[in-house]
């Protein structure tokens, strides 16, 4: 039941978070000396959902978990997407979504651009 406004604010957080992810995913490939070792790098990623709110909440977590799961992008991109299909208020947290999405963006992308000039150099 969800509007096609909150859909859409789905598949734009989703689309933001998958490309930045994705620059991650270039760095980890140009720096590799293998394929095996460029997607090994995908590996501690997998884990980020699960140590998230996206099947647990997190104020049910051990401390130090809890403050990991509460800090993390993925927390705060679950929780958007929770609220918007639920069409409740979204709060901050899709600001902290927007802010983590591109902050790793433009972090990611700096680096595979020196990554990729030292490479070609």
């Amino acid at each position: 039941g969800a509007s096609v406004w909150a859909w859409l604010g789905v598949i734009g957080i989703l689309m933001l978070f998958t490309l930045a992810l994705t620059w991650l995913a270039i760095i980890a490939g140009l720096n590799a000396k293998t394929v095996d070792g460029a997607s090994a790098f995908s590996y501690p990623l997998i884990f980020l959902p699960f140590i998230s709110s996206a099947f647990v909440p997190t104020d049910t977590m051990p401390g130090p978990v809890q403050w990991f799961a509460e800090n993390q992008p993925v927390t705060s991109i679950v929780n958007t997407i929770q609220a918007l299909f639920a069409e409740q208020p979204v709060g901050n947290d899709i600001w902290i979504a927007l802010a983590w999405c591109v902050g790793i963006l433009v972090v990611a992308y700096v680096f595979a651009i020196i990554s990729y000039r030292k490479k070609v150099s």
